[in-house]
């Protein structure tokens, strides 16, 4: 007990003193004097800002999603026309106005076609207008004959004219128009930013490169370089095969529609060509659509056969065309070719299958190159059922089949099993 009567003696002599005696931290204790770590505070600022910094990232990319995909299929049709720019470059004209010469090309093409189009529609709708009296008689007639009616065009047309159902869609048709002039609108401007955007890519190509090149090492500049030649002939091998596709399904279509005596048969058969390949998933139907209704205005039963026609086309294309002349101008896999379109759709919709085959070549081609390939065994599950292995089979069947015991020879006698029964 001494000692500590000396250590409280010593304690209260210091108290009186006025020195103060040592305080021990607290039992786990967040620091001195109860203090949070220095390192919190700026580790909430970081998370926070790096939430900040995804949530603004996030919402510019949703809003300039439109964009990007619009400087991506300027960027394939960049690449498309390369070709022609650089043969163009190549004789001497200078690379801004060889990309111009090509755009107004396509232009000129396209405008043409557009207004051959929209005569053929103009023409075929006024002639359905004029016609369409005449038909509905012919409808009311047919009821009246079959059914024991007493309709009369007339009667049909005020109860038309007075009924809530016209109304309302008049209405609606004029709130639409506004709706659909703002479509119009709006996809011009984007066919406007993508032609800008494709001309430039296609005029200032090599500047383009460069530019990417220029923060690159030489070992990552020269694989770009192949990148980009890669995706050249890729794009250009797809957009041939679909050229090429919907020449043959022109000439097919003019065969049928000229036989029928359909008007404007040149220029029904190059919209379905046109339309077919070029616009995915819904490029087919809307492509047979307008044949089939100017038929329908020369006899209904061509409407049928044009119909029957188209189905049977699709297959043929579908089944046996496309699958070859993909494979061969892209290098990919029919079944790859399919699957990539698939994908495409769903990612980015009818642009992503429109450039989802370019695409996938082009990354099949530059992959293929890093893939280190080996000499396959002879193993026949690997090369499949080669000439020569059914017959070799069929031998080993006959032979088994004549050394069974009772089967006769080839010659008529016995097999060897019975040879000696038979003799003795």
């Amino acid at each position: 007990m001494a000692p500590t009567d000396e250590t409280g003696q010593a304690a209260q002599k210091s108290s009186a003193s006025g020195t103060t005696p040592p305080v021990r931290p607290p039992v786990g204790g967040a620091g001195a004097n109860g203090r949070m770590p220095r390192w919190l505070p700026r580790a909430m600022v970081l998370a926070l800002a790096l939430v900040a910094a995804f949530q603004l990232g996030s919402w510019a990319f949703h809003q300039l999603t439109g964009l990007l995909i619009n400087i991506l299929i300027a960027f394939f049709l960049a690449l498309a026309i390369e070709p022609a720019v650089s043969w163009m470059a190549s004789r001497g004209m200078r690379r801004g106005f060889a990309a111009f010469v090509v755009f107004i090309g396509v232009m000129v093409v396209s405008a043409g076609f557009v207004t051959l189009l929209g005569s053929v529609l103009a023409d075929q709708i006024i002639k359905l207008i004029e016609g369409f009296p005449e038909y509905l008689d012919s409808v009311i007639n047919w009821i009246n004959t079959h059914f024991k009616t007493d309709l009369k065009r007339v009667d049909i047309q005020e109860g038309l004219l007075r009924s809530d159902w016209l109304r309302n869609y008049v209405q609606n048709s004029a709130t639409g128009v506004l709706d659909v002039s703002a479509q119009v609108i709006g996809g011009l401007f984007q066919l406007l930013t993508i032609a800008l955007f494709s001309f430039y890519f296609a005029a200032d190509g090599p500047r383009l490169r460069r530019a990417i090149c220029s923060v690159l090492p030489p070992a990552r500049q020269a694989e770009v370089l192949r990148a980009w030649e890669i995706a050249v002939n890729k794009t250009g091998g797809y957009i041939y095969s679909r050229g090429l596709m919907a020449l043959i399904s022109g000439v097919a279509h003019f065969v049928l529609l000229q036989a029928l005596d359909v008007p404007y048969a040149p220029v029904l058969a190059v919209w379905v060509g046109l339309v077919s390949q070029f616009i995915p998933t819904i490029g087919t139907y809307l492509a047979g659509a307008l044949p089939m209704l100017i038929a329908f205005t020369v006899d209904p039963w061509y409407a049928l056969w044009v119909l029957i026609f188209v189905v049977i086309y699709q297959q043929f294309e579908n089944y046996v065309l496309q699958p070859k002349l993909t494979s061969k101008t892209v290098d990919i896999h029919p079944a790859v070719a399919f699957g990539s379109v698939i994908a495409g759709t769903a990612l980015l919709g009818a642009v992503g299958a429109l450039i989802a085959i370019p695409a996938i070549a082009t990354l099949q081609a530059f992959l293929g190159a890093y893939v280190r390939r080996y000499d396959v065994t002879d193993d026949p599950r690997v090369h499949g059922h080669r000439r020569g292995e059914g017959a070799g089979l069929l031998t080993r069947a006959r032979g088994l089949w004549t050394r069974r015991p009772g089967a006769e020879r080839p010659g008529g006698g016995a097999a060897d099993g019975n040879s000696g029964e038979s003799t003795s």
